[in-house]
């Protein structure tokens, strides 16, 4: 039996048949299939985001910090400001992160999917049906008959 009907069966008031009418519009919106590729679509960014942050904070960013050195390499840039330390090293790490996800959705999104989407607009239209050719040259000729009929 279903919830909702269980709760009209038990005489339960307003509020207990709206919820269960909440879970079901819950349940039927939750799984449908745009959610769970949402949800896919984060859980891939999520990876995405590691594996770009490992390759800034292990790879880029102690390059850098070979060319500009300093003590525990970009980590170890801050600033003093009194008894407080502002670590503008790993700020800096994070921009060069944040960057380099920019640069890679960018390239996904706007070049490769606008390419897969111009050769789409490209492709010429399926040329007519003979069904099609037929209910044109019925249309031509009904269109002359009703020229020459008027005229």
């Amino acid at each position: 039996m279903n919830p909702l009907d269980q709760a009209k069966s038990l005489g339960s008031t307003d509020a207990a048949r709206k919820a269960f009418s909440l879970w079901d519009e819950f349940k039927n919106f939750a799984f449908k299939g745009n959610v769970i590729d949402l949800a896919v679509g984060v859980i891939i960014g999520g990876a995405f985001g590691a594996i770009v942050k490992s390759l800034v904070d292990n790879i880029i960013m102690p390059l850098v910090g070979l060319i500009l050195p300093g003590d525990k390499g970009y980590q170890g840039w801050d600033i003093q400001v009194g008894e407080k330390t502002i670590p503008y090293g790993k700020f800096l790490g994070e921009i060069v992160n944040f960057l380099i996800i920019a640069l890679a959705l960018y390239l996904f999104i706007v070049k490769f999917l606008g390419l897969i989407m111009r050769a789409k607009k490209e492709e010429p239209p399926p040329p007519p049906t003979k069904e099609q050719v037929l209910l044109t040259e019925i249309r031509d000729l009904l269109a002359k008959q009703q020229g020459v009929a008027k005229s």
